[in-house]
């Protein structure tokens, strides 16, 4: 007897049963599949992402070279000269010196991603108005990229090209990777920069200021300095959510190697001056 059910065509034009169910197989990562076999709640959905990453790098960039340059500088002199007095001078020279050339280094490289991005901007909207046809192949390699078929990424074609900005914004964040800069950056990622380099700088010139005895405070310098480390790790670790011990750890042996290498290079000056 002849199949009387409603038929549908396939892609290939075959027909079937209209009843016929389509399995979707869904690709998780590890933590995607514990999460969708775990106990859902049904409470207020609240965002936790940490957005101020472009602060964070400018605090470890300060910090981090603030910790471990003077410390050096003081611990390589504390060896040379008998008076604290004179390892407390240079350091804050130093540090004021310091601070001044990383703040002006963290304002011109943000000026130059600032003007990076307006040049690449300008570029995108000539090429969507000149180059259409190969902006919108553009558009259909980045859904690809998230293993969207053409079908379904021409309608969001249609809708960029109803707003042009839009579709600019688009190409700029998907295509090229970059965001467009806060008005201020510039200024703010140096002060930043510069505060955090002095903040760092004076944690292990303190025992210097505070004992006379050069030896004493070299010891209690290094003590101090690598704590201060592990502190700023472990903020660092729990601000970005990377874990607090790891980051503390990570931090100490980066800054610790650093801090190390510099007082070698400082101790070796001062043992062949000429």
């Amino acid at each position: 007897m002849k199949d009387s059910r409603p038929t549908v065509k396939n892609g290939q034009g075959a027909a079937q049963p209209a009843h016929v169910h389509f399995t979707l197989t869904l690709h998780y990562t590890t933590e995607m599949h514990e999460v969708a076999h775990s106990h859902h709640t049904h409470g207020p959905h609240i965002e936790g992402h940490f957005e101020s990453s472009e602060i964070v790098r400018d605090i470890v960039i300060g910090l981090s070279d603030g910790l471990t340059v003077p410390f050096a500088l003081a611990a390589g002199l504390s060896g040379a000269v008998a008076s604290s007095h004179i390892v407390v001078l240079a350091g804050l020279a130093e540090i004021a010196a310091g601070s001044i050339a990383m703040g002006l280094g963290g304002y011109l490289a943000a000026r130059g991603d600032a003007e990076h991005y307006v040049s690449e901007r300008q570029r995108e909207e000539r090429e969507i108005v000149e180059r259409t046809r190969d902006e919108e192949e553009e558009i259909y390699e980045i859904f690809e990229q998230y293993s969207v078929d053409r079908t379904s990424a021409t309608p969001v074609l249609n809708a960029l090209k109803q707003n042009p900005t839009a579709w600019v914004d688009f190409m700029m964040r998907f295509e090229l990777g970059l965001e467009k800069p806060a008005s201020n950056r510039a200024h703010r990622s140096a002060l930043t920069i510069a505060l955090s380099y002095i903040a760092g700088g004076l944690i292990p010139l303190l025992p210097y200021i505070l004992i006379s005895e050069n030896f004493a405070a070299l010891k209690l310098s290094v003590v101090i300095t690598l704590l201060a480390l592990a502190i700023f790790g472990a903020l660092k670790g729990k601000l970005v959510g990377t874990g607090w011990l790891r980051s503390a750890m990570q931090t100490v042996l980066i800054g610790g190697a650093a801090a190390a290498v510099a007082y070698a290079l400082a101790r070796l000056l001062n043992t062949h001056p000429n």
